[in-house]
């Protein structure tokens, strides 16, 4: 089952594709969607769904997996994710894809198996867990790709 996962934001959306092929993880294809802070919100929110809506066109997954976000001091912030998230959800389910959605707990725990670990370890077992052509990456897009691997060994797809 091939699996689209975002790690949610309005700046820089982490996006992965992965797969499991002879009961190994594959990651096919990852990126960072950005859009310009000088864009109202909105246009922001539209150039995401477009991005996103080209992505399940291209790569077909039978399912979505998104990360749970949480905000302790930014409420703005947080309602901007928050529709992200939304915006997400909605592709899918337009698109007969079922969704899932990891806590940030459950990513970790899933990829470095506990669950206090930080950003560099986790990105760390990223690399370790499936074959990343060499790049510079973002958080986000490391992070999108741990989501994936989150969706893989945590559901029956």
């Amino acid at each position: 089952m091939r699996v689209l996962a975002f790690d949610p934001g309005f700046e820089r959306l982490g996006v992965a594709v992965v797969e499991k092929q002879n009961g190994k993880d594959v990651l096919l294809h990852s990126e960072c969607v950005r859009t310009a802070a000088s864009l109202p919100f909105a246009q922001r929110l539209s150039e995401l769904g477009v991005a996103v809506e080209a992505l399940v066109e291209m790569w077909q997954p039978g399912a979505v997996a998104l990360e749970n976000v949480f905000f302790e001091n930014n409420a703005k912030t947080a309602m901007d994710v928050a529709a992200v998230r939304g915006m997400l959800l909605y592709i899918a389910a337009q698109n007969g894809l079922p969704s899932y959605e990891f806590t940030p707990l459950q990513v970790k725990v899933a990829v470095t198996g506990y669950g206090k670990s930080d950003k560099a370890a986790v990105s760390m077992m990223v690399q370790r867990l499936v074959a990343i052509p060499a790049k510079k990456r973002l958080d986000d897009e490391l992070d999108a790709i741990a989501v994936g691997l989150t969706c893989l060994a945590s559901t029956r797809l």
